[in-house]
């Protein structure tokens, strides 16, 4: 599986991500949402969360 990508310029900040995701998704210091860094990105909320994005903002790259 490839590293989630957030394509910002489509990004609406509804935390979706963070809140179904939170060990590979965060809210950084800017107010952006960050991918975080991980060894393995196949987890089954991380596709949860690309899955439910209302934007459809996230892929895998």
């Amino acid at each position: 599986m490839g590293v989630p990508v957030i394509d910002l310029s489509c990004c609406i900040l509804c935390e979706i991500c963070v809140e179904v995701a939170p060990h590979a998704f965060a809210i950084n210091d800017a107010g952006f949402v960050e991918v975080l860094a991980l060894d393995d990105y196949s987890d089954e909320d991380i596709h949860e969360a690309i899955k439910n994005c209302p934007k459809d903002c996230i892929f895998r790259e």
